[in-house]
């Protein structure tokens, strides 16, 4: 296993996104336009290949660290999950995640997720890790429930869609939480 890949098990792998993703994510997206952009305020401005490349050399030139993994089940590209906006000081980050519509309720994405948390608290020395769902958004809620994590209160209008504004659930894991 590479530094850059995250083995989940036989069928499922992380690997930090690079240049050779730029395709398969792209083509996902346009594919699944109308399901992801239900919950991903990205995809309505992700129009051509070029979206999906700048959305990759930023991640590259970053200075915040940001870490973000294509999801590869049965080595295909099914998704990403990533981990975002580290705050090393308090040792705390982000968790976030999006699947093709085909590829859910098979728990690929509770069982990436699950990875990412072990990498966050055992190799970033993380304490805290947040997740965000939309208040409809009723599979990312299990998603963060099945994970573990608490509901600590509503971001109102904390995202904006072409919609309008939704609010998010506040979701925290504490390290302590999974070592009881």
């Amino acid at each position: 296993m590479s530094s850059k890949e995250l083995i989940v098990n036989r069928e499922i792998t992380l690997k930090e996104i690079g240049q050779e993703d730029v395709k398969p994510i792209f083509e996902t997206i346009s594919a699944e336009r109308k399901y992801l952009g239900v919950w991903l305020p990205f995809v309505e401005h992700t129009l051509e290949i070029a979206d999906t490349q700048n959305f990759i050399d930023n991640l590259v030139i970053s200075e915040t660290k940001d870490l973000t993994y294509a999801i590869y089940y049965r080595k295909e590209f099914v998704g990403l999950a990533g981990l975002k906006d580290p705050d090393y000081d308090n040792k705390k980050i982000e968790i976030g995640y999006w699947i093709a519509e085909k590829y859910q309720h098979r728990g690929i994405v509770t069982l990436s997720c699950r990875k990412l948390i072990e990498h966050a608290f055992d190799n970033l020395k993380m304490n805290r890790i947040q997740l965000k769902a939309a208040t409809e958004n009723i599979n990312s809620q299990k998603v963060a429930e099945r994970l573990g994590f608490k509901k600590e209160g509503i971001e109102r209008d904390g995202e904006l869609h072409k919609r309008g504004y939704v609010d998010l659930i506040v979701y925290g894991l504490l390290k302590k939480d999974i070592q009881k």
